[in-house]
């Protein structure tokens, strides 16, 4: 809500049947946010369809739940919309809870060959070479704007009048896959997909792990829709070929998942997570009793003051009121290439402090 401030934006939030009172709890504290309520878990696709649906703007951003966008990357996808009227699409650089870059922030067309490349482990062996590497792009400039192929659903920026003309999310994607599909069909559609460089925050991983059952099962059943869809008629040996190696890199991904879930027997020390805490000083009493409550440790430093080694420390806590969500991606970003704890928020309006 903050970085739409004084924009013309309305805010959506579809509810996938959660059972933790997740709208009771929000509505009286975001009471300019429209809500809507699944009786189901119906899936990102058909979730995200109907708000889309109900909304009226000229431009449509999808945003997972644990991804945090800036005022910057809104100002800046709205831009690029407005004087690029060729863009169908528009993504940001999206970076991990650690303050990585996310090479799925620009992809390219997973064809036969490039999916090839990247379920072989050639695109890393050339990380930059244009065919090998498609899938990542990592020729590009992640500086720069670019012109790509295939951009994350976590961040999406759309404009309206290409969805009319293409269709909305495909809805036989339940998880995963569809901001592939999209994409695609916008550059069938005519349509152009680019990347601009400003930085959000995605919690990737937090709303699905990517080592867990549920999710190699949907991730993998995503990769075979989309080429049964849109190659199996083109390149059908070369597809029989992707969908014999998709289900060889699901087995690797449930047989490292099996042997994570015995080492979880073996026994392990106490964990006591360590914060660094920036925040108004009338807030200090109350984190320092949510953190010990978590039987953590905390360490309050002034934002200005922050150590350059933060290897030390589990979490670097942020007051949400006082420091931007710029603010603490800089902080992010600057520590690559060092140890980097993840970041934690704090909420005074609802009291919550979340890791």
């Amino acid at each position: 809500m903050e970085a739409t401030r004084g924009m013309e934006a309305d805010v959506w939030v579809v509810d996938n049947a959660s059972s933790d009172g997740s709208i009771a709890f929000l509505q009286p504290h975001f009471p300019t946010v429209h809500f809507v309520r699944n009786e189901d878990n119906v899936g990102f696709s058909r979730a995200n369809n109907r708000a889309i649906r109900l909304s009226q703007g000229e431009y449509v951003l999808l945003l997972n739940p644990d991804t945090i966008a800036t005022r910057a990357a809104l100002e800046a996808s709205v831009r690029w919309m407005d004087t690029h009227p060729e863009a169908g699409s528009v993504g940001a650089a999206l970076y991990n809870a650690h303050g990585q870059f996310a090479w799925e922030s620009r992809r390219g067309v997973p064809t036969p060959l490039v999916s090839f490349c990247k379920i072989t482990g050639l695109n890393r062996l050339f990380p930059r070479h244009r065919v090998i590497d498609r899938y990542y792009m990592r020729f590009l400039d992640r500086e720069k704007p670019s012109q790509i192929e295939i951009l994350s659903g976590a961040y999406m920026m759309l404009r309206r009048k290409a969805l009319d003309e293409v269709g909305l999310l495909d809805e036989t994607f339940f998880m995963y896959g569809e901001d592939i599909d999209l994409s695609y069909r916008l550059l069938q559609g005519g349509w152009k997909n680019f990347y601009v460089p400003e930085p959000i925050l995605h919690y990737k991983g937090e709303s699905e792990h990517p080592s867990t059952i549920r999710y190699v099962n949907v991730f993998h059943q995503a990769m075979i829709i989309f080429y049964e869809k849109h190659f199996s008629q083109r390149y059908f040996l070369s597809g029989l070929l992707i969908r014999l190696a998709v289900y060889f890199k699901a087995f690797l991904t449930l047989l490292k998942h099996g042997v994570d879930a015995l080492t979880d027997w073996l026994p392990r020390g106490a964990s006591h997570p360590r914060f660094c805490a920036c925040c108004d000083p009338s807030h200090r009493e109350v984190l320092t009793q949510l953190v010990e409550e978590m039987g953590g440790q905390v360490t309050f430093q002034e934002t200005e003051s922050l150590p350059s080694d933060l290897s030390a420390f589990d979490y670097l806590l942020f007051d949400a009121t006082s420091v931007s969500y710029g603010y603490m991606l800089d902080v992010l970003i600057h520590q690559q290439g060092k140890p980097c704890p993840r970041i934690a928020t704090y909420t005074p309006e609802t009291g919550i402090l979340l890791p």
